[in-house]
C-alpha cells in the first residue's frame, strides 16, 4: 500500500462502478489504537466456543482455509455497523482498489450508493456505457446478471459490475415511479472520465411573449461532471473563459456529479468566498475535535449574479460545494434533492496485505446541515416528469430566476 496516498477524497457512499475509490473521501494510513478496544470487558467466550463449533462439526471444515474464516469474521464486524462504506479488503480486493484509485478502469462507467438498504445508482458517467444504456439517477438495483444484490455490499456489487472490455453485464433495475422491473444490458468499455464543459444559454428559452427580443440575455454555463485532481485547473480555465465573454451570470451544474477529492472542492469554492470562509465542517461524532476546511480566499466576483443546478445523481463533493455557496447566500440552488452522501472514510491497513475502508466522520455545511441526512434541499425545487422529454425544466427554470 502507498504510504503517500494520504490525501483526502470522499468516499461518497457510493462507489464509481468503473471509478471506484478515486472518487470518495478516504484517507489513506492512520494506526490502529488498541488501548481503548483493551479497555472494555468484551466476552469473546461466545466468538471461540462458535470457531470450535465449525471446526469440529462443519462438514466441508478441511476446505476452508483459516485465514478465510478471519476475513469473514472481520468481514461480519464491519457489517454490524450497518454502515455500507465500512468494509473489509482482503488481499485480492486490496489490489483492486488500488487500481481504482489510479484511475484505470474497464467497466460500465457510474457511480453506485446505498440508499434505505438498496443498491442505487447515483450517477452515470456522461458518454459512458451505463448512460448510453439508459441508466438513470435513482434506479434501483435488485439483480446483476443472476445475483441478487440484497446482500451486497457496495465493493462487492462494483466488482461484479465491472468487467472486460466487450463484454456484457445484465441489469434488473427498478424505475422511480415504475411498478415493473426492468433488465438493461450494458456493454462494458473503456472509461474515459469526463471533467469539464463550458457553453452558453439563452434566456429566450424561457422568454414570455410580451418580451422584446432586446431583453433577452446570455448566461454562461460550466458544467462539471466530477471532482478530479486536474478539476481545479479545469474549473479555472473555464472561470477564465467566462471572464473574457463579458457576460455578468452564471450556472454552474452539478447535476450527476456524485464527488471527488475534497481538495478540489474546496479550491472551487474558494473562488466565490473570502479567505478563511469556511467551506465545509468535518464532525468526528465527539471523538475528536470538528476540523473546518476553509476558503482560500480567490473571491475574484462582485455583484455575480449565480445559480448552481443539483439533482439526485449530485453528491459528496458537489453538496459541500452546493451547500457552502447556499450557506453563504453566493447562489441559488435549483433542482432536485441530492443524494446525501456526506460521510469520510479511513483506509486503515490491518495487515501487510489487508485493509479496513471505515467511516470515521461525517460532512457538515457551513451552518451546521448535515449532508448525510437527506442530502441538500434546493431553494427552488424543480420536478422533473418525463426524464425522457427533451426539454430541461431545471435549466429553464434557473435561466427564469436569472431574469
Amino acid at each position: 500500500m502507498n504510504r503517500n496516498l494520504q490525501k483526502v477524497f470522499f468516499l461518497i457512499g457510493a462507489v464509481f462502478v468503473v471509478l471506484a475509490a478515486f472518487f470518495s473521501g478516504t484517507y489513506f494510513g492512520s494506526s490502529y489504537n488498541k488501548s481503548t478496544f483493551q479497555n472494555q470487558e468484551i466476552d469473546f467466550d461466545p466468538f471461540w466456543n462458535a470457531w470450535e463449533i465449525v471446526e469440529e462439526k462443519y462438514v466441508d471444515s478441511e476446505k476452508v482455509k483459516e485465514k478465510d474464516k478471519v476475513y469473514g469474521a472481520i468481514s461480519g464486524l464491519l457489517k454490524s455497523l450497518e454502515d455500507p462504506y465500512s468494509v473489509f479488503f482482503t488481499p485480492e480486493e486490496l489490489k483492486e482498489f488500488e487500481i481504482e484509485i489510479n484511475g484505470e478502469f474497464e467497466g460500465v462507467g457510474m457511480e453506485v450508493g446505498i440508499r434505505k438498504n438498496i443498491l442505487t445508482v447515483i450517477a452515470p458517467l456522461k458518454g459512458t456505457p451505463a448512460e448510453k444504456a439508459g441508466i438513470e439517477s435513482g434506479d434501483k438495483i435488485l439483480r446483476i446478471d443472476d445475483a441478487s444484490t440484497s446482500d451486497l455490499s457496495i465493493e462487492e456489487a462494483v466488482r461484479k459490475i465491472r468487467g472486460p472490455r466487450g463484454t456484457e453485464v445484465k441489469l434488473t433495475i427498478l424505475r422511480n415511479g415504475e411498478e415493473e422491473t426492468k433488465i438493461i444490458t450494458v456493454i462494458r468499455d473503456t472509461i474515459r472520465i469526463p471533467v469539464i464543459d463550458t457553453e452558453t444559454q439563452s434566456s429566450a428559452k424561457t422568454a414570455s411573449l410580451n418580451e422584446k427580443k432586446e431583453d433577452n440575455y446570455d448566461v454562461f454555463v460550466i458544467k462539471l461532471y466530477n471532482f478530479s485532481a486536474d478539476s481545479t485547473i479545469r474549473f479555472r480555465q473555464a472561470l477564465r473563459e467566462f471572464i473574457d465573454s463579458g457576460k455578468q451570470k452564471l450556472i454552474l451544474d452539478l447535476r450527476n456529479n456524485p464527488g471527488g477529492f475534497l481538495e478540489a472542492a474546496v479550491d472551487i469554492t474558494s473562488w466565490f468566498l473570502g479567505q478563511g470562509e469556511t467551506v465545509v465542517i468535518e464532525d468526528f461524532g465527539g471523538k475528536s475535535p470538528q476540523k473546518i476546511h476553509r476558503s482560500k480566499g480567490y473571491d475574484i466576483f462582485e455583484n455575480l449574479k449565480m445559480i448552481v443546478l443539483v439533482n439526485k445523481g449530485s453528491a459528496s463533493a458537489s453538496e459541500i460545494v452546493a451547500g457552502a455557496l447556499q450557506d453563504h447566500g453566493i447562489a441559488k440552488i435549483v433542482g432536485e434533492k441530492t443524494f446525501g452522501k456526506g460521510s469520510v472514510q479511513e483506509l486503515v491497513p490491518l495487515t501487510e496485505d489487508t485493509s479496513i475502508k471505515i467511516t470515521i466522520a461525517k460532512w457538515l455545511t457551513p451552518k451546521g446541515h448535515s449532508i448525510s441526512e437527506g442530502g441538500l434541499t434546493p431553494d427552488i425545487e424543480v420536478e422533473i416528469k418525463d426524464a425522457k422529454s427533451k426539454k430541461d425544466p431545471i435549466m429553464e427554470k434557473a435561466l427564469e430566476l436569472l431574469k
